[in-house]
């Protein structure tokens, strides 16, 4: 009870904090946020506020859902009116707030429109983080989702374009010109659901702060007499120095299973993605500021998520529970950040000489040293982006691992090396 009566005030903080986004994004004179566009252009034309319009459209958008849904529309749904109230009677109490804000310049209309943008994206963000209650045009979306079985993602951004091309379409009618949908409008679609996704990465560690969650004590000491902690071998590698055949040598060693595109399959079915689809996103970042920008329309619900943030998270739970079930090596994904509080896990980086790598990979792909050097590069990028995106560390970064092998001495040696290891760390 005292943990919903926190989510809840801390939803209230986030609504506030979202309509003061949307009366600065307003004040700038640029356009609206597109869910507030049809209301803000109504507000233009006619005695009532923008406010009271976002109350009425908002009620109408919970109306639509009830007729999408039927019966599947649930008891709790209808809160979404109260809140509609609120956060229409927050817009107007905030564009008071604001009365002295009137920027005749460009230059301080577009900073106004950016510092609006911030305001709601926290104020996403923190609705989000709350995670009781989604506000119409999110809920209406969902509703789409479920009755046409569609991509969320893609969905927000037709269900954002057609606010905006509607209120388009009445600004012509009402004033024979686009008034109230600006560029502003297309800046907010853009950048608030970016700058949600990064206030939730960075501020990542407060959620377990706020609403601490009931987990399995891993300790070896709370286990059940009958039962032993598996040890884990948890393999990083550069691209080209043979991680995935010195994996399986290790794990034949010892008796273990092995792990690496075979994890793929074993997420397949929770994701909903093919394996194919899996294996060209996985451990791929090309560009965290685009996918960031790109997977923005995520932000706005914890119900779903971003395509490779989705197989992330399955991967992460997969890898936790080998880890908790069985004897394994497990190469790449994260895992040696994943198990990093794992005392039975060797974590290990396997690393060579560029060189060393062109030749092995020229050879065993039949390609120039070239060709090698510039799939090495690009493999070695993109590994080292996702691991910084997801952990939030460097890759590779020694201090963070229990071994670092240059493997440039061969398999066998980087085998006995790992088992050298383990011996010595004690957990076999």
């Amino acid at each position: 009870m005292q943990e919903k009566i926190k989510r809840y005030a801390i939803f209230l903080i986030g609504l506030f904090i979202n309509s003061l986004g949307v009366s600065f994004i307003t004040k700038a004179d640029l356009g609206t946020s597109p869910i507030s566009s049809i209301p803000y252009v109504l507000s233009l034309k006619f005695s009532w506020t923008l406010g009271e319009f976002t109350i009425i459209f908002n009620v109408f958008i919970v109306l639509l859902q009830l007729i999408l849904l039927r019966k599947k529309f649930k008891l709790e749904y209808w809160i979404q009116i109260p809140v509609t109230f609120l956060f229409g009677y927050f817009i107007d109490l905030t564009m008071v707030f604001l009365d002295f804000m009137n920027p005749q310049q460009y230059i301080l209309k577009i900073l106004a429109l950016l510092v609006g943008c911030l305001i709601l994206g926290f104020g996403v963000y923190i609705e989000v983080l709350a995670d009781v209650v989604m506000l119409p045009g999110e809920s209406f979306v969902r509703a789409v989702v479920l009755t046409w079985k569609t991509n969320f993602g893609n969905t927000k951004v037709a269900f954002d374009a057609s606010m905006s091309v509607a209120a388009a379409v009445l600004s012509l009618i009402f004033f024979h010109r686009l008034n109230g949908v600006r560029e502003g409008t297309i800046i907010a679609a853009l950048l608030v659901g970016f700058i949600a996704r990064l206030f939730g990465r960075l501020s990542a560690p407060i959620k377990p702060l706020l609403f601490p969650e009931k987990t399995e004590n891993q300790s070896a000491s709370n286990l059940r007499n009958n039962e032993i902690q598996p040890n884990v071998v948890a393999i990083a590698r550069q691209y080209g120095c043979r991680g995935h055949e010195i994996g399986q040598l290790l794990a034949k060693k010892l008796g273990y299973e092995f792990y690496d595109r075979e994890i793929i399959k074993m997420i397949a079915g929770t994701t909903g993605y093919s394996t194919a689809y899996i294996k060209e996103r996985e451990e791929k970042m090309t560009n965290s500021f685009l996918f960031d920008l790109v997977n923005q329309m995520y932000a706005y619900t914890s119900e779903d998520k971003a395509p490779k943030d989705k197989i992330f998270e399955a991967e992460s739970n997969a890898i936790r529970k080998l880890a908790k079930t069985k004897n394994c090596v497990i190469i790449g994904r994260c895992s040696d950040y994943i198990l990093k509080d794992n005392d039975h896990c060797l974590k290990v980086y396997l690393y060579s000489d560029l060189n060393e790598r062109i030749c092995y990979l020229s050879a065993k792909k039949q390609i120039t040293d070239t060709e090698a050097g510039k799939q090495i590069a690009a493999e070695d990028k993109a590994r080292s982006d996702n691991y910084r995106y997801y952990t939030r560390q460097l890759w590779g970064f020694a201090p963070d691992y229990d071994l670092n092998i240059n493997t440039a001495f061969g398999v066998e040696y980087a085998v006995d090396l790992i088992i050298d290891g383990m011996k010595r760390k004690k957990i076999i």
